[in-house]
């Protein structure tokens, strides 16, 4: 179940393969900010690793401080808490990030 979860959990959060895949098509990287180009590469590159079960406790841990700083630049003008703020996505893929980073990929892994 380990392996099935981090499975599952990187495939959803591979939603940034869109956005990467639009700037590289349209020739559109020197619109976005260094800091959201760099966000979206450790997306794409981290969701892979972890699909592979590939160096997955340091892709964890990297993707679950990249997630943990884009919720505190962005979500806590309202309020600190998820749940008043809208950050519940955030919140959690954190949390589970730095589970994979304590508990390692599970047995599906390379």
């Amino acid at each position: 179940m380990l392996s099935l979860l981090r499975i599952v959990l990187a495939l959803s959060f591979s939603s940034a393969w869109a956005r990467e895949i639009h700037w590289i098509s349209y020739g559109a990287v020197g619109t976005a900010d260094a800091a959201s180009y760099a966000a979206g590469v450790i997306e794409v590159t981290g969701s892979l690793l972890l699909i592979l079960g590939l160096f997955a406790r340091p892709a964890a841990f990297v993707m679950s401080g990249e997630i943990a700083v884009a919720y505190f630049m962005l979500r806590p003008a309202k309020s600190f808490f998820p749940l008043v703020n809208g950050g519940e996505l955030e919140a959690l893929f954190c949390f589970v990030f730095f589970y994979f980073f304590i508990a390692g990929p599970g047995p599906w892994s390379l």
